[in-house]
């Protein structure tokens, strides 16, 4: 029997520890999905490998082999992030194979190898030789040991990759290189900025009509009240002109949440912009306690991701609303369905929805401010408080889950996503200040 917190919308591992999502794709009439797995230990130990699940709807998911293993001495110590591109009869996979070498290293300056490789499949889970593309010195001089993440696609004829890095001054860049061939490459130039922390990981580049978007997830920032609450960022700069040009707007986030990290997005086949997300951080002071019990860590829900005005916006994938039971009213407290979506509409200046007597989300629209907070400490697993501010909060639109929730205000201008560990289900809600429907969501 499945523990009451087994999720039924997201992606989670049987067993062990999930990560970053990797080498999102759309192939042979299934949406191609690659996570970084450690399937021998939940706590992150062990082997660091590729899982990949299929799917044709997003929510009904094959479990498939794991298809990449660290077994070249260029991946001895793991296979970790990177991006796949969409060729006419095969998926061109790209990853970083890291390597820490025995001795006295700080594995940043030293000790550390960060290679490129790359491999073919035809099906999407046998995979052919692995091939070293890049190696240390390959990359600028001035860079540490830092350097991972390659994102791949092709613009302006040519093909492009990103590499999230690390200088020795301790300061976040992305290095662009070209290729003519997917298969040898040259430094092209580097996209930063001053004082925005020591390390920018997972870089992704992609355009909504003529406006360029760079994702990156920079470690380093200093903590705001309102924002880059977490020990580590995730967020887009709009990118104006060529990314070679370096033009980078303001940074914006991903989301406010406790638990995001990492994203990458990929093209479907009708030409949408599809994002996933880690829903968990590295070296986060709160915990999760399925760990105790085999296995760690999901995925977000896969989120369409449209542009107004260099802004993006997020919201469940509409193949979410086929899997929809008949909305009924919410009233002022009650039960919810295992997994569920709620539509709310503000009705008044101040609203509050409390769920599983622990987690309340609120907003004041004196102060303008929205906030997730566990007043329950065993409910949040050491989670306690995540705020924004300037948001109108006129309209919400909630996923719950056995053991998550995601926010997505006033049309997913801002999203708040977390883990949270109800002692007792059905959870139980209590709700001021708005109106609306709940949904149950039956796969």
């Amino acid at each position: 029997m499945n523990h009451p917190w087994r999720q039924l919308l997201h992606v989670e591992p049987k067993a062990g520890w999930l990560n970053d999502p990797n080498g999102l794709s759309d192939f042979g009439g299934l949406h191609q999905l690659y996570y970084q797995s450690s399937p021998d230990d939940p706590a992150g130990g062990g082997r660091k490998c590729w899982a990949h699940r299929t799917s044709k709807d997003f929510f009904h998911w094959s479990e498939e082999e794991t298809v990449l293993f660290p077994d070249l001495p260029e991946d001895r110590s793991g296979v970790y992030s990177g991006s796949a591109v969409v060729l006419p009869h095969e998926i061109r996979l790209f990853y970083t194979g890291n390597v820490k070498e025995p001795g006295e290293h700080d594995y940043i300056l030293s000790g550390r190898q960060a290679n490129v490789i790359a491999v073919t499949t035809l099906d999407g889970s046998t995979m052919s030789p692995k091939r070293v593309l890049l190696r240390n010195g390959d990359y600028p001089a001035d860079c540490s040991c830092h350097v991972r993440d390659p994102k791949v696609w092709k613009e302006e004829g040519i093909w492009k990759m990103v590499l999230g890095a690390r200088t020795r001054s301790d300061h976040g860049c992305v290095l662009l290189y070209h290729s003519e061939d997917l298969a040898h490459w040259t430094f092209a130039s580097r996209c930063t900025k001053p004082d925005f922390g020591y390390m920018w990981e997972c870089p992704d580049f992609f355009r909504l009509g003529d406006q360029g978007f760079l994702s990156v997830s920079p470690q380093g920032l200093q903590h705001e009240p309102y924002r880059y609450q977490n020990v580590y960022q995730s967020g887009y700069f709009p990118v104006t002109g060529r990314l070679e040009e370096g033009q980078l707007g303001e940074f914006a986030e991903w989301d406010y949440g406790f638990d995001f990290y990492a994203p990458q997005t990929y093209q479907t086949a009708d030409g949408r912009r599809v994002l996933y997300g880690w829903m968990g951080i590295p070296d986060g002071d709160y915990r999760n306690p399925t760990t105790d019990l085999g296995w760690q860590h999901c995925l977000t829900l896969p989120r369409e991701v449209e542009a107004e005005n260099a802004v993006l916006f997020q919201r469940p994938v509409r193949e979410m609303e086929g899997l929809l039971d008949p909305p009924e009213a919410v009233s002022s407290n009650g039960v919810l369905p295992p997994a569920c979506v709620l539509k709310l509409t503000r009705t008044a200046p101040c609203f509050a929805l409390t769920l599983a007597e622990g987690l309340k989300l609120e907003y004041q629209e004196e102060t303008g401010v929205f906030a997730l907070d566990f007043t329950d400490e065993a409910l949040g697993a050491g989670r306690k408080r995540r705020q924004s501010k300037g948001m109108a909060c006129r309209r919400l639109e909630i996923v719950v889950d056995t053991s998550s929730v995601e926010v997505y205000l006033d049309g997913g201008r801002q999203v708040f996503s977390s883990r949270f560990y109800p002692r007792t289900h059905p959870v139980q809600y209590a709700l001021t200040g708005a109106t609306g429907t709940v949904c149950a969501v039956s796969l």
